[in-house]
């Protein structure tokens, strides 16, 4: 009887062993090494078909394509459904430094901008399952694609981007270092269930480097972002009639030399759902600027100018140390139309927007504002528990200087120039909550620290301004 039972749990312990092997094979066969498809890491082969053909197995049976130690240089590479791009600590993705490695790609998604963004490095169209991971680099050799004229929009024609995601649904990229980009570093248009998680940006080479454009997506989550960039940071866009919405953001580290959090300037479907949290904004690292200023133009920028809706915002908890201008909320009237055949947008609304317990310091001349045009409000607005370190120096004379509507105009927080108050300039408000406000300035202030015109059903309460001036707070056409 004891031999049968030797004999019986021999078979098992053999069966067991045969079962993960075929486990473990199994399992191995699911990992694309893309040197077994022909790719070098020498820095000067092109792998762009080795990488590809890697990708195209693994898309039959679903897996990870790993990039192990070395340097391949690359064209565009297509990412496909149930496919993980891993790159592992000591590799890098070197982006080939000449447009002509890059075939015009077509989104499916007619959006403002479709007319010349048409190259990206990583592309990926309608489909599902997708990730980058890994602790290795990708570099666009950004600096690569000169520019050779201003005229738009030929000045923003074969730069590609470095990632661009457009239609796809359960997308991830977490860790991966970017480095470099032609144009946007990454661009999720039209996505749904992205996340976004501990990767780390350097974006300096070129003009119009974005950090990150969120783009008609929903469902997003942004968080443990490390990112410097010359252009705007993170930035939420509406550049189709699709809207942003239910996108959170948090416990990022951002430098900008133009808006380090942006909403906009495209606001074509709109902005719904939102909060931001946990951030800081500091100086970047590299203080030579393409656009912008070393310090930033913006730390919080909230642009509606293309018709669209924003609504249901939380911004909380932010450090934001340099930007010229902490807090920028404009409804403008640029009414650009995202594609040329399509009616001229309406104007758009915005409404239902918190932002509360921020800390700002080394902030400019310029001051805050919240604004809309005489004919479109910005509608329940609360502003809570804000401090703010200005530069200060404004005079008397700035009280009285006239600020133009500009409706039409590109909306920046300083295109209205100086304005006739140090802190915060309210004008075409509906619904307005200021408590919790503390300002100060550097240097001597002449200019009152809140000038409100045009607003209706506002508060103020529980401020505090050093140093004070004879006008703390100036109104004028306004009521409730």
């Amino acid at each position: 009887m004891s031999v049968i039972r030797k004999w019986k749990a021999g078979l098992f312990l053999t069966m067991l062993s045969l079962f993960q092997l075929m486990l473990a094979e199994s399992l191995w066969a699911q990992i694309y090494d893309i040197r077994n498809s022909g790719a070098v890491g020498d820095g000067t082969t092109d792998n762009t078909l080795f990488i590809q053909k890697a990708i195209d197995s693994c898309s039959v049976t679903g897996g990870t394509v790993y990039i192990p130690q070395g340097i391949y240089l690359t064209g565009t590479i297509v990412l496909k459904s149930n496919v993980t791009l891993h790159l592992s600590a000591s590799s890098t993705l070197l982006g080939q430094p000449a447009s002509r490695f890059y075939p015009y790609q077509n989104s499916g998604i007619p959006f403002y901008g479709e007319d010349w963004a048409k190259q990206a490095l990583i592309f990926c169209k309608n489909q599902k399952n997708v990730a980058i991971e890994g602790r290795g680099t990708i570099d666009g050799q950004g600096a690569a694609f000169v520019t050779t004229t201003l005229k738009k929009p030929d000045r923003y024609r074969d730069r590609p981007y470095l990632l661009w995601f457009a239609g796809c649904e359960n997308v991830s990229v977490t860790d991966v270092q970017l480095r470099n980009s032609a144009f946007w570093m990454q661009h999720y248009l039209g996505c749904k269930k992205v996340r976004i998680d501990g990767i780390s940006i350097w974006n300096h080479s070129n003009k119009n480097n974005d950090m990150m454009d969120i783009d008609g997506c929903s469902y997003v989550t942004v968080s443990n972002v490390t990112g410097d960039s010359d252009d705007d940071g993170i930035t939420i866009k509406s550049t189709s009639p699709l809207v942003s919405e239910h996108i959170t953001i948090t416990n990022c580290v951002l430098s900008s030399h133009c808006s380090a959090i942006k909403f906009g300037t495209e606001s074509v479907g709109g902005f719904r759902n939102i909060t931001i949290s946990n951030c800081v904004i500091k100086p970047s690292a590299q203080e030579k600027t393409i656009y912008g200023k070393p310090a930033g133009i913006g730390g919080l920028a909230m642009e509606m100018v293309d018709g669209g809706i924003m609504e249901q915002i939380t911004v909380s908890n932010l450090v934001i140390d340099g930007p010229e201008v902490p807090i920028f909320v404009r409804l403008g009237n640029r009414a650009r139309k995202y594609v040329a055949t399509t009616p001229k947008p309406p104007l758009g609304k915005m409404k239902n927007i918190n932002i509360s317990d921020i800390v700002a310091t080394n902030a400019g001349i310029t001051g805050c504002s919240v604004s809309g045009v005489g004919n479109a409000y910005v509608e329940n607005v609360s502003l809570r528990n804000i401090r703010v370190e200005f530069a200060g120096g404004g005079v008397a004379a700035d009280v009285s200087r006239k600020i133009e509507e500009l409706e039409d105009h590109y909306p920046e927080g300083t295109m209205f120039g100086k304005l006739p108050s140090y802190g915060f300039f309210i004008r075409h408000v509906k619904g307005l909550n200021m408590s919790g406000i503390s300002l100060s300035t550097k240097t001597p202030e002449q200019r009152p620290a809140f000038f409100i015109s045009d607003a209706e059903a506002f508060s103020i309460s529980d401020i505090a301004a050093k140093p004070e001036t004879p006008t703390m707070v100036m109104v004028e056409k306004s009521k409730n």
